[in-house]
């Protein structure tokens, strides 16, 4: 069956017009997202309740701790150029928001060694393991990359800490 070439090409425009409209279309929706981004703020830090600042562990357990934890598990994160492009913004806060919740070393419980000896044992796990830091994190930030002597590093000075919270009675 043969189509009339002006029947073609009128088709033809029509398609293109149609994408022309989705792409404009698309462009500007991608803009106004960028008006619901969420405020990325972290909340100031108290002196004194930061746990590098009230324990400090040992220079290099500090250095992984900040490298590969406290982007999410404290009130110092550094929140990168795409942080602030929707919806990436949107995943970004709410992740960064649960984090602390579960974990946030700028409110350590330095008031209750039950609890700190709790979380250590938690990030003890967590390290080892391998689910800390989320390998979607590590993966597009290297300095979170812990290689294996590292987890151990960071594991055991944490069990360390852990044995030293508890009280008398809880230790073999």
């Amino acid at each position: 069956m043969n189509v009339p070439a002006s029947l073609e090409r009128t088709g033809a425009s029509r398609l293109k017009a149609v994408l022309k409209w989705l792409v404009g279309g698309g462009v500007v929706l991608a803009a106004a997202l960028q008006l619901t981004n969420p405020a990325l703020t972290n909340p100031p830090v108290v002196p004194g309740h930061d746990v590098l600042a009230t324990h400090p562990p040992p220079p290099e357990v500090a250095t992984l701790l900040r490298s590969a934890c406290y982007d999410c598990h404290s009130d110092e994160t550094q929140w990168p150029w795409y942080s602030h492009v929707a919806p990436v913004s949107w995943w970004l806060d709410h992740h960064v928001k649960d984090a602390r919740k579960k974990l946030n070393f700028s409110e350590w419980p330095n008031d209750d060694p039950q609890r700190a000896a709790k979380k250590w044992n938690r990030v003890s796990e967590e390290v080892i393991s391998g689910d800390m830091p989320l390998p979607s994190y590590a993966r597009i930030h290297p300095m979170a990359r812990l290689n294996a002597g590292q987890r151990e590093q960071l594991s055991k000075w944490a069990d360390q800490e852990a044995r030293r919270l508890q009280p008398d009675a809880a230790k073999p």
